[in-house]
This record gives C-alpha cells, structure tokens and sequence, in this order.
C-alpha cells in the first residue's frame, strides 16, 4: 500500500467509525482499515488510518469520510514509501509473551525457557504476528483452555492470517487434526513459510495444518473435515455474526469456540448471535478495547455418524 489517509479524534468517534466500516456495503475491500490508540499515556486519542494502493482521490475521501455519521473529519493523507504497510508497522514491534507462548519477529533471539513456546512469525502481508490485542488475547484463552482440560481432536482457524493460532493450537494438542483457512489466497504462501520457519509440519493427517483458500465456512474441504471441536475465528464482529450459524452447525456439542475481532462494545451482539446458534459463554477476556471468547456449544444428541471428539470417518483414510 502506497498512501495513508489517517483521521485523528476521541476514542469513542474512531471505534464508531470502525463499526460503520462493517456495517458500509459500498466500502472498497482493497481498502485496508485499521483503528488504535496513538500511545499508551493517551489511551482516548485514537486515530483511524485507511491504506491505499493508488493516491485517493475524491472519492476515496469520500468514502472514509463517511464513516464519521455526517461529520467533516479532518483527512491527513501522505505518500508511505515503497514498501509493505504492515512490515512498516511491524518491524520495530516488540515480542509479546501471552500464556506459554513468545511470539516474536526474525530481528529477535528466541524465549528458551523451559514450557514456553516460542514462534517466530515475520512481518508480512497477512495479520496475525501476535502483537495485536486479539491475537495476543487468542494465544492467552488457548493456553488457559489447554490448562482447565479442554480436549481437542480436530480443530480449526478460520481467517488464519499468519497460521499463528492454527499453529499454536497444534502445539497445546499436538495429534489433533487442525486445518487453517483465510479468504485471502496470498495467506497461503505466508502460511506455508511460516511453518516451515517453526517446525510445523503440514499435511491431511493427525499432527499437521491443512492450509485452505475459504471465505468463512463456504469450503467443501472445510466442511468434509468437520465436525470440529475447536473453531477458532479472529476476524471482525460484522462476519462473526452472519456465521454464528455456520459455526453452530460446524462445532460438535460440548465443543469450544474463540472468536476474538470484536470490541467491548460490540460483544453483546456476537454473543446473542452465537447464543441462537447454540453456544453458551464459557470464559471471556477483555485486552484493551477487545473481548475475547471462549464459548461451547450445549451438549445435546450426537452429530449423526460422529462422537464428540472422535475423528471423522474422512480422516481415518490418510
């Protein structure tokens, strides 16, 4: 991404205006959003920055503009050079510590105390280094799930990114079947490096990621590898309720599911839509503006040809 449009105000305009983005049918998907604190000591001056491609014209204004409900934002537009948006946020970031997990750039030396961890994940095009609340937040809920006894046997991370919490979840359940999917395809390759760059072994079979081209659950390999007991979905609140009812009819009874995406302020919703989908809260977590969730779904009559928890009959093929 070339240029940067960045819109400076009060915590409480930027988090509406990030509600707006999921809720706006005319937004260009090309356009990446993001929305966060300007610094720790000034946690309510926020500011909103819109990645672009080619220089913003009229309309690209336009369409950022109108996320603020009729106001007249100010609009700071600048020229980034010629190099990846997210490596230029991520290459200074810090490791990060959440649960047993150290998750780090290349640029720093490995956490080798004994029961941590530790993954090394670059700056790339794909989201999911770990750095951000909710993925950090994920990492933190999968260590205390893997801790109070949770059992998985095949899970999933839907909108992996990086392949960080598919990998991190292989990791606390080791012969568990566990598939990743994103619907951006250059996710594929940023997966595939990161396992080989953290010994994580892909593949069909117990023990290994399957890595997957998907929008949401609308995949027929994702489906014939159900049902899951593990759904893992760090993306954004809009989606996490238009698929609560695919997540419903994906997840074994007595099963998990993280979402992890949403603010505090949009919680109640996600909850309500996966509460019609069959999940109870379990446990939740809030990391700065971010809940995270860890929800199960009620137990009740088995998946037909399934027990919670056993493999399906495709897998016994591999």
């Amino acid at each position: 991404m070339s240029w940067k449009i960045s819109v400076f105000a009060a915590k409480d305009i930027i988090q509406a205006a990030l509600i707006a983005h999921e809720d706006a049918l005319d937004w260009d998907d090309s356009v990446v959003l993001s929305g966060s604190e300007i610094a720790e000591d000034k946690p309510d001056d926020w500011v909103l920055e819109a990645w672009f491609a080619e220089q913003p014209g009229k309309a690209e204004k336009a369409m950022v503009a109108g996320l603020f409900d009729g106001a007249a934002p100010d609009l700071a537009i600048e020229k980034l050079p010629e190099e990846d948006w997210v490596t230029l946020s991520q290459h200074i970031v810090r490791p990060i510590r959440a649960g047993r997990f150290h998750v780090r750039t290349p640029d720093f030396g490995p956490d080798t105390a004994p029961g941590v961890r530790d993954f090394a994940i670059p700056a790339s095009q794909a989201f999911g280094t770990g750095q951000h609340e909710t993925t950090a937040g994920c990492l933190e809920m999968l260590d205390a799930m893997k801790r109070r006894g949770t059992v998985v046997r095949n899970c999933a991370d839907i909108g992996t990114g990086t392949g960080l919490l598919a990998f991190a979840a292989l990791d606390l359940w080791p012969q568990a079947l566990a598939t990743a999917s994103d619907i951006d395809p250059v996710c594929v390759g940023v997966v595939e490096d990161n396992a080989a760059l953290n010994r994580v072994p892909l593949g069909a079979g117990a023990g290994e990621v399957t890595m997957l081209v998907a929008a949401g659950m609308d995949d027929p390999l994702l489906d014939a590898r159900g049902p899951y007991d593990l759904l893992i979905a760090n993306i954004l609140a809009g989606p996490l309720v238009e698929l609560a009812g695919d997540f419903g009819r994906a997840v074994l009874p007595g099963g998990s599911l993280l979402l992890a995406g949403l603010l505090e302020t949009q919680e109640a919703a996600v909850r309500r839509a996966c509460r019609r989908a069959g999940f109870r809260l379990a446990e939740r977590m809030v990391r700065g503006d971010w809940s995270i969730l860890w929800l199960r779904k009620r137990p009740q009559a088995t998946v037909r040809g399934s027990r919670p928890g056993a493999l399906p009959d495709w897998a016994k093929l591999w």
